[in-house]
């Protein structure tokens, strides 16, 4: 049975699933920096940058919960942890994509709004 448009948004559908899962701050990010394959937790903090050891192991394991994510133990000394995407996780780099182009493009417009609505009535 399709879904009414206007139904899309509503508390339990399947979009808002999609909207919690990017509106995470780190999400998005976390899944973009491992878009080129596997990395050791301390490669993606380097890559990232900005994000704290902590933060990062929350959001691993948040997107390993959800299954976008996959973590490959080897049993080395010292220990290696490495994180790649799964192929459910490589769906979301398209939406992910267009939504930094769109900010790439539209930023300076976004910010030019924040400072008209920061700066002081005349």
């Amino acid at each position: 049975m399709p879904i009414e448009r206007s139904a899309l948004f509503l508390a339990d559908c399947q979009a808002r699933l999609a909207f919690d899962l990017l509106g995470n701050t780190w999400n998005a990010v976390v899944l973009w920096a491992l878009r080129h394959g596997p990395r050791r937790p301390g490669l993606l903090r380097e890559e990232i940058g900005g994000i704290s050891t902590k933060v990062l192991t929350e959001t691993l394991r948040r997107l390993e919960f959800n299954g976008l994510v996959t973590r490959h133990a080897y049993a080395e000394a010292p220990p290696r942890v490495e994180y790649e995407l799964t192929d459910l996780g490589r769906t979301l780099l398209g939406p992910i994509g267009a939504f930094g182009e769109w900010a790439f493009e539209h930023a300076d417009e976004v910010m030019a709004a924040q400072d008209r609505w920061d700066a002081p009535a005349s």
